[in-house]
Formats: C-alpha cells, sequence, structure tokens
C-alpha cells in the first residue's frame, strides 16, 4: 500500500478520528488523498493509482465514495460513523486495527453487483450512471399514482400503478426496498429485486429477476411530478417522452472485509434477531 483515500462524513467526531488516522498512516509512510467535497459531482472522481478508499460515515457516505471511485476498481473499507446501516462493517473502536490489517493485506475483497442505468428522451441519451443500492422511480407529494408501464427483456411485465418502483441490488434489498415491503437477498444472489412502493393493486408484489435481465420502464401519457433517484444520490424529473433500461453493471463494487466477518451476523445485529445488538 503507497496511495490511499478518505472519505470523510461530515462530522465533527468523524473529521476528528479522520485526522487521527491520515497521521497515522502518513508515520507509515503511505500518501494520503482526503475528500471532503462529497456528494461528488460528475466530473470529480478518485485518483487511478489509488490503493483502497477507506470511509468514515454511514451508508450515505459510503454511496457517495462509490461514486467518486467510479467504475476503476479501487477497493473501499467502511468505518460505521452514523445510523443503523449495511455497508460499513467495522464500528469506529475498531479504526486502527482494521487499518493495520488493511496495510498488511490481511483481508478479502467481496464484489458486490451493481446496476447500470440509462435515461434516453426523443433518442438522446441524458443520463448514464451505475448504482449499488437502487434506482427509484418516486411521484411527487402533490402527483396522482404513477403508472410504471414494465418490460423484462422487452416482454411486456405489468403496469404497477403505486407510489413509486424500486429496482435494487441484493446490497440495496437492506435499503429503502426493505423499508417498502421487499425480501433480503444475499449480495452473492445473483439477482435484481423491483418492489412496487404502495401498489394500488395488492396483488402487485415484489419480484426477483435473473441479473441476466434487462427491465424497461416507461411512464404512462400526461404523467407529472415524477422524479428518478440513483442511489440517493442524484436525480432527475422524468416525463412519459422518458425510456428508463436498468441492467447488471459490467464493473462490480469491491468491498474490503475480513475473513471472519459473515454477511449473516451483520444482517441478525441491524435486524435485531436473536438479541442481536445493533
Amino acid at each position: 500500500m503507497k496511495k490511499i483515500g478518505l472519505v470523510i462524513k461530515k462530522d465533527a467526531d468523524a473529521c476528528r478520528r479522520a485526522d487521527e488516522l491520515q497521521s497515522w498512516l502518513r508515520s507509515a509512510q503511505i500518501e494520503v488523498v482526503r475528500n471532503e467535497t462529497l456528494p461528488p459531482t460528475r466530473a470529480s472522481s478518485a485518483p487511478a493509482d489509488l490503493d483502497a478508499v477507506v470511509v468514515l460515515g454511514g451508508d450515505g457516505t459510503f454511496l457517495s465514495a462509490v461514486r467518486w471511485v467510479g467504475d476503476l476498481g479501487i477497493p473501499l473499507l467502511g468505518i460505521k460513523f452514523g445510523e443503523v446501516g449495511f455497508l460499513a462493517e467495522i464500528v469506529e473502536d475498531h479504526l486502527f486495527e482494521a487499518a493495520r490489517r488493511l496495510l498488511d493485506r490481511q483481508f478479502v475483497i467481496r464484489p458486490r453487483m451493481r446496476l447500470e442505468v440509462t435515461v434516453t428522451r426523443d433518442g438522446r441519451q441524458l443520463v448514464r450512471e451505475t448504482v449499488l443500492n437502487d434506482v427509484v422511480i418516486n411521484r411527487g407529494a402533490l402527483a396522482r399514482l404513477a403508472d410504471i408501464e414494465t418490460h423484462i427483456d422487452d416482454y411486456y411485465l405489468t403496469t404497477y400503478r403505486a407510489d413509486g418502483l424500486i429496482v435494487a441490488t441484493p446490497t440495496g434489498s437492506t435499503a429503502y426496498s426493505l423499508a417498502a415491503g421487499g425480501p433480503i437477498l444475499h449480495p452473492a444472489v445473483p439477482a435484481i429485486i423491483m418492489t412496487p412502493i404502495c401498489p394500488f393493486t395488492l396483488t402487485n408484489r415484489p419480484l426477483i429477476v435473473p441479473d441476466s435481465a434487462t427491465i424497461t420502464l416507461r411512464l404512462a401519457k400526461k404523467s407529472t411530478d415524477i422524479r428518478l433517484t440513483l442511489d440517493g444520490q442524484s436525480g432527475l424529473e422524468i416525463t412519459d417522452q422518458d425510456e428508463i433500461r436498468v441492467c447488471k453493471g459490467r464493473h462490480p463494487v469491491n468491498m474490503i472485509s475480513f475473513p471472519e466477518q459473515q454477511y449473516f451476523d451483520l444482517l441478525k445485529a441491524k435486524l435485531r434477531w436473536s438479541g442481536g445488538r445493533v
């Protein structure tokens, strides 16, 4: 390890600990690139020669760091400085132990699938981005129910009439999709989840499709006040002129973990199963 990035939540405690970690890394002759300008713009990106990125914050900070890293494949280590979340596996108290193991390369890389999202209007591509958690179509506060025409691999599935629709990765299954009644998927399951938000028809249930599927979404005619949000980090207003296509991304997120850490332990702790504590 020669060069490490730090992405830090705008929080006094996280900044203080980042200062300590930065001093410790520099004493070990490690160059540090510190990013406190998140969320990043599309024009900003991490230096390609980073060996790893340490994220001090909650899930929102981690998602911002994922956008900063982009498709570079730089591995990320999350240190929890936030409320209940699933992306940071290390708590603050173990920061320097984790940093030492990082420098000694005593860790494993666990790839997490991303989704690639494109939005096309009148044959012109407006957006092409990747997300780690989810793509969300949501109606505004005063809008009527959204009518979302849905195709799977160009086969018409249904028109969801709901407050919105979430298309999530297995990683994102424990985020907004879970709150909307979706299932929990282990991150290694090769699948995509579609979860309607408060559907008008109660038989419209969450659906799991293979990760090889391409999902195409369009709004009904004259739809207004409908927004598309990507990982809760960016978004745009969409109309019935837009086509949204979602498929498995080509570049996964490389998450740093340690061999003894088990996903099910994290799940039990966060969801307080069998007496687990956050």
